[in-house]
């Protein structure tokens, strides 16, 4: 009974989460819940990557980059903030897995799917991009690089004040 409680409020959390670190606060959770292990330290940063990319960690660093020209083209094309804040999730529980050492492909997106079944269920847009990848219904042509050249450090990020990984 107590793992439908967390998964219902995991739900609900991630409907609510009007930020970066308000869902990267709930993948730090989920992470610790279904693999025990946690790291602090972690800044994100925004950058205009090519479309098939949708983030990515640099081994051996303490940041992860998401493609800010993707997340426009999710936030114009999708309507519903689970599905938008689902999306975000999945990108950076993915990134979040890497920098805890897990290098393989395949291994973090079978971590992926088990993180995602474990706090949201298998019906829920978290779990359903893990099966399917993370690019549900962009129905957008692509947006052109006019903005910010570089990389945008988003600030209040991780939250947490432990030491590395534990």
């Amino acid at each position: 009974m107590e793992a439908i409680r967390i998964n219902i409020d995991l739900k609900d959390e991630l409907g609510r989460c009007e930020n970066y670190g308000d869902i990267f606060d709930l993948v730090k959770k989920a992470v610790k819940k279904t693999l025990g292990r946690n790291r602090a330290g972690l800044m994100l940063y925004l950058g205009d990557l090519p479309l098939q990319v949708g983030a990515f960690h640099p081994v051996g660093s303490n940041g992860i980059v998401v493609n800010r020209r993707l997340l426009k083209m999710v936030n114009m094309s999708t309507k519903s903030v689970t599905e938008i804040n689902s999306f975000i999730f999945h990108l950076l529980l993915h990134e979040y897995l890497h920098s805890l050492g897990y290098v393989s492909e395949r291994h973090v997106r079978k971590l992926v799917y088990e993180v995602s079944r474990d706090n949201f269920g298998t019906d829920h847009p978290v779990t359903e991009m893990a099966v399917r990848g993370p690019r549900p219904k962009i129905h957008v042509p692509e947006i052109q690089n006019d903005e910010r050249p570089g990389l945008e450090l988003i600030r209040d990020f991780d939250r947490s004040n432990q030491t590395y990984i534990s």
